[in-house]
């Protein structure tokens, strides 16, 4: 596709359900749904939305054939950057072996042995993999190399595929460094971080036992914000812990997993909730873990009753959570975790929208980018009604056909 045909304007139209995710549109709800409507887009941004029939002229015009249009899923949390398979794992996991995190290490030693080609066409193909699905805005994670050197080009590869990079040197404590985290955590601060940061928009530490502890990733995410690094944290996964509380402390963008949570890590969360009615704290599950190491589910309805603001994502990793579909995510949200389809789209889209801090993705409305998934299918219902099935139409992203 020319540059030109790029930056000509693009009206989608015929739109049998439209998912806005603008309070107060159309039918109302979370979703902000419109009927038989339209979206225009010029210069990869959305600048009109309305009544199909009052859709002006475009140089091009989709007909979405009374299907459903969504904003372009959010993945907020992914770890693209890796080599080696842990195929093995699961199949031992599966016949009951229990998930402790450990197998992070045997990623690590495939990492640092890869080339950067490698790890590229990696990141390269799961990149792709997931826009097939629907996926237009992906986080991507290093974590997996664990030296100055292996952090920095893993970063720096994660860059050339999306904006929102997050450094996660602070992964596990390496094999070298066993006896003697303290200094581990010295390296992290100091020549990893100032390596890595030129390449990272965010920094997250895994708070949990095996990894390291609420001291430790305080002072590591310390760091982080006074180079101007976002927070993320890894939080309450395998069992309760400090890490949601931490993440409030330190007015985390979102809190990541989330699967044991007590009472005061839900007021917790529930204390940073704005004027908009949305938490400044997200608290982004990750359903994927939990089908592939037999994990309990997180309690979504707990949160969301609370008034907690969810997103979905998928934890695309070579250990615990080997998918890439933001689809199938939703579809385990609702069926294990108590939300409603209505609100696991929203957590796919506005929500990831909310943990990456983001406004102009997420939502269909003027002034957004133009990223929206064409559904075959009638209704943003069918996403959890018809799991499994291949369901993205066609994929739009920066308001370019993909």
């Amino acid at each position: 596709m020319s540059a030109r045909s790029e930056l000509a304007s693009l009206v989608v139209h015929n739109i049998g359900e439209l998912v806005t995710n603008v309070a107060g549109t159309g039918a109302g709800g979370p979703l902000g749904l419109r009927r038989r409507a339209a979206v225009l887009i010029e210069q990869g941004e959305v600048v009109w939305v309305g009544p199909t029939g009052d859709a002006p002229a475009a140089d091009r015009r989709i007909d979405a054939g009374g299907a459903a249009v969504l904003p372009g899923f959010v993945d907020s949390h992914a770890h693209l950057v890796f080599a080696g398979d842990r195929a093995a794992e699961f199949a031992a996991r599966m016949a009951g072996q229990p998930y402790t995190g450990g197998g992070i290490r045997t990623t690590v030693g495939a990492t640092r042995a890869a080339s950067d080609e490698e790890l590229r066409a990696t990141v390269r193909r799961l990149r792709a993999e997931a826009l097939r699905q629907g996926t237009t805005t992906i986080e991507i994670k290093s974590g997996y190399g664990l030296t100055v050197a292996d952090e920095a080009r893993s970063l720096r590869i994660a860059a050339e595929f999306s904006r929102e990079t997050t450094f996660l040197g602070a992964h596990v404590v390496p094999t070298e460094y066993a006896d003697r985290p303290d200094e581990y955590v010295g390296l992290v601060c100091g020549p990893m971080l100032a390596a890595a940061a030129p390449y990272a928009r965010w920094i997250d530490v895994f708070c949990e036992r095996g990894a390291f502890d609420a001291d430790h990733a305080r002072t590591i995410l310390a760091c982080g914000q006074a180079l101007g690094l976002g927070v993320r944290v890894h939080a309450n996964q395998l069992g309760p812990g400090p890490g949601v509380r931490l993440g409030v402390e330190l007015g985390a963008a979102s809190v990541d997993h989330c699967t044991h949570l007590t009472e005061a890590d839900i007021e917790a969360l529930a204390s940073t909730r704005m004027a908009d009615g949305q938490t400044a704290t997200v608290a982004t599950l990750l359903p994927g873990a939990e089908f592939s190491t037999r994990s309990p589910y997180p309690q979504a309805r707990r949160l969301l009753d609370a008034g907690v603001t969810v997103a979905l994502a998928t934890d695309c990793n070579p250990g615990s959570s080997y998918t890439s579909s933001m689809p199938f995510c939703i579809a385990l949200a609702v069926r294990e975790m108590g939300m409603t389809p209505a609100e696991a789209v929203w957590a796919a889209t506005a929500g990831g929208a909310r943990a990456l801090r983001r406004d102009d993705i997420g939502v269909l409305r003027p002034g957004a980018r133009a990223d929206l998934i064409i559904l075959d299918a009638p209704s943003h219902l069918h996403l959890a009604y018809r799991p499994g099935v291949p369901l993205i139409r066609q994929v739009l992203h920066n308001g370019v056909p993909r």
